[in-house]
This record gives structure tokens, sequence and C-alpha cells, in this order.
């Protein structure tokens, strides 16, 4: 079983790809403090790949996976492209799933895929800092409430965001 110590990326490709993009601007700018370890790095898997060929990929990804971060826009909600197969297999692999909100909001909203409503999930606004926080908090939060079994939507309180300067 392979070591499980990246963060796997999950968007809409067709509208929002940037805010993906600007996450590994984060990640390589020297100045600012947010890193982590990048799924995505493991392979490439191209759009004009046949569909199991790029989902063996994505498994692969997946393996090594220890957070699932989701970036939730607009059109997210209907799970577009491979997004519904990516929150199926985190779900199925029981990988600790952060549903990043493009719109702000700091808490589960009605752009959520309807596939997480009776799952365990954090819910953050589109921040660096709360993301970074997030990414490293979440996984030993989330298997503390699934023990637990606890099932449902979280977010952080808003002294978190003001102790982060948010």
């Amino acid at each position: 079983m392979p070591y499980r110590n990246k963060t796997y990326v999950a968007f809409d490709g067709d509208t929002d790809i940037t805010y993906y993009y600007l996450m590994l601007a984060w990640r390589t700018n020297d100045n600012m403090d947010f890193n982590f370890h990048n799924a995505h790095d493991l392979n490439s898997a191209r759009d004009s790949s046949k569909e199991e060929s790029i989902k063996a990929q994505l498994r692969e990804r997946m393996n090594n996976t220890k957070i699932f971060v989701l970036l939730v826009g607009k059109n997210t909600r209907y799970c577009t492209k491979f997004v519904k197969w990516e929150i199926e297999t985190a779900l199925r692999k029981e990988i600790p799933i952060i549903v990043v909100n493009l719109n702000g909001i700091r808490y589960k909203d009605s752009l959520c895929p309807s596939i997480l409503d009776d799952e365990l999930t954090l819910h953050v606004s589109f921040n660096m800092k709360i993301i970074q926080y997030a990414i490293d908090n979440w996984a030993s939060s989330y298997f503390s409430h699934k023990t637990a079994n606890e099932i449902s939507s979280y977010y952080y309180k808003e002294s978190t965001y003001e102790r982060l300067g948010l």
C-alpha cells in the first residue's frame, strides 16, 4: 500500500481551474506560507485520453492521497466531467474531504454536490490561510468524528478565522 501524504484537488476543469492554478502559485511563492504535496504531480491524466485511461491515472493519485480538497464553484453541484467519480472514489476510500467554497461562504451551501449531503465533510471559504489550516488539521479530526460515527457537514467557527487573521 502506498504511503498516503498527498493532497488531491478536484474541481470543474471548465470553470474552476484558475482557482487550482492560484493554489499552485501560492505553493511556489516563497513569500507565502502555503504548501501541500500535490497528488497531481504523480502522473499526467490528459483530457484527450480515453476515460478508463484517465481514471486509472486518477486512481493512482487517490491511492497516495491523505486529504481530498474539492473546489466548489457555481457548476460543481452538477458534478461535471470526472468530479462525481472523484468524489465517489474519495468516499469509498474514506479520504477526508475538505469542501472549499469559491464564493466565500464558510459553511455548507446550496452549491455543494448532493452526493456529499449525508457525508462527513469540512466546509471552508477559498482563502490560503484557512485552506492550509484545514489541510493540516482536518484528517485527524475526520477520523475522530468517523470513529464516533458522526456524519455531518462541519465548518470552523468564526474564532478560527479570526485567529488566522481572516
